[in-house]
């Protein structure tokens, strides 16, 4: 068991790791690849760099940082968070699992929810984005998720077992992962989630209807608030709340960078990791 362990390689969460290395900590950092640095052509307004620099250089310049101090870089997409003995759990594509005694949640705001008529409008009503949290709720019902990856497969797979029929509604994407054979793939695109205190059923943009009792959206990949709503965090929108000191409301769960709202920055992500970092010390001592 690691004693830290950040979801997310950029700004906020390697800066995390940074402090907490230098605290004494052991830290894992999980990496899924992506992120909006590293899609950023150049970058001329961050300190201490006399000629722009690209975001993937910037990126990779501070995973190399973080391993040099001694951080173990593990390249995976998060898809679940549990509370452990002793600690946390992160489930990741491909079944396997990481443990920590503290968490830093800094993997941003990827969580991408179509623009569908409806789909907003029945949150918390037929429409989830949990189903860890809320399977439970549709057993031996009709349940789908709307996704097409890895994240997707992850909340299936938590589905299948309690809900009578699980969908998966791509919504005119191609599935990017391998779906369990008991999983009904719909590639076919949405137009409308129906339903009037609830949601009853899905309208196809060719016209046809499937009845569903609930919906459980995983689109893209799972971002921080995503996770934090697993073990009970309390979220705002796409934002995590947290202190000042990027402490949440569960003890040893910390959130740092975009994913806690404001300015969408460097600057402010590696303050935020700092702040992140700093009490995550004084948590562990």
């Amino acid at each position: 068991m690691a004693d830290v362990c950040v979801v997310g390689a950029g700004p906020a969460g390697i800066s995390a790791a940074l402090y907490a290395l230098r605290g004494g900590f052991s830290v894992t950092v999980l990496d899924n690849g992506s992120g909006a640095l590293r899609k950023a052509e150049k970058i001329e307004n961050y300190y201490g760099f006399a000629e722009p620099i690209c975001g993937d250089e910037l990126a990779a310049n501070g995973r190399a940082q973080a391993v040099r101090l001694g951080a173990e870089l593990v390249t995976a997409e998060a898809v679940s968070l549990a509370p452990a003995e002793g600690g946390f759990v992160i489930g990741t594509a491909g079944g396997a699992e990481l443990t920590s005694r503290a968490v830093v949640l800094a993997a941003g705001s990827p969580r991408k929810t179509p623009s569908i008529p409806g789909l907003v409008a029945l949150e918390g009503h037929g429409v989830s984005y949990c189903a860890v949290c809320d399977a439970f709720f549709y057993r031996k019902k009709q349940a789908a998720v709307l996704g097409f990856g890895e994240y997707a497969k992850a909340e299936a797979a938590h589905l299948l077992p309690l809900a009578g029929s699980v969908t998966l509604l791509t919504n005119g994407e191609e599935p990017g992962a391998d779906f369990p054979p008991e999983v009904t793939i719909v590639t076919a695109r949405l137009a409308e989630f129906l339903g009037e205190k609830r949601l009853e059923r899905v309208r196809f943009a060719d016209g046809g209807t499937l009845p569903l009792d609930g919906v459980f959206v995983a689109y893209g990949t799972a971002g921080s608030a995503d996770l934090a709503r697993k073990i009970g965090a309390l979220t705002q929108g796409s934002a995590i709340i947290a202190d000042a000191h990027g402490q949440t409301n569960i003890p040893g769960l910390y959130a740092a960078g975009d994913c806690t709202g404001g300015t969408l920055q460097i600057a402010k992500a590696v303050y935020d990791g700092m702040n992140a970092g700093l009490s995550l010390i004084k948590y562990l001592r």
